[in-house]
């Protein structure tokens, strides 16, 4: 009897060891550098932007920006003749992606892949801020509106 009572103390006491452990580990793995951005509740680092690339030739500009999945932004300023985003940087070599039944489904930009079936992860398309309703090869460029893509 006291052998039982011994090995339910012993176990109890071990939960009670494990619970600490689990909630210090749980604890620790908390990063209180990050800042959450924009309004989808995603943690990004907060990132002093560099000045911008200016990149292409062209009667039209604006502004683009790259989040990688550190959450580091590039900043490019695009001049271009083309119509449509998605052309735009294509032809610049920032995009790269396959045809999709919704467009294209852009895996690569500034030279970094991402693809849902092999990370769970993929490039959104954001117009000034917001989640783009259009894609990057169906949106007509507008002046003074900023593009960007950012891994999530």
């Amino acid at each position: 009897m006291k052998k039982t009572r011994t090995k339910k103390s012993l176990s109890f006491i071990l939960c009670i060891v494990l619970i600490a452990a689990m909630a210090l580990f749980t604890i620790g793995c908390s990063d209180s550098s990050n800042e959450t951005g924009g309004d989808n509740g995603n943690e990004t680092k907060d990132v002093t932007a560099a000045e911008p690339v200016v990149l292409g030739e062209g009667e039209t500009q604006f502004d683009f920006t790259v989040t990688d999945p550190e959450g580091t932004e590039s900043c490019f300023v695009i001049n271009t003749d083309e119509d449509i985003v998605g052309e735009a940087l294509s032809e610049l070599g920032l995009i790269e992606g396959e045809p999709g039944p919704y467009g294209l489904y852009v895996k690569t930009v500034n030279g970094i892949t991402v693809d849902y079936d092999t990370d769970g992860k993929y490039w959104a398309f954001y117009v000034d801020g917001e989640y783009a309703t259009g894609g990057v090869d169906t949106l007509t460029i507008e002046e003074g509106v900023t593009y960007s893509f950012k891994v999530e």
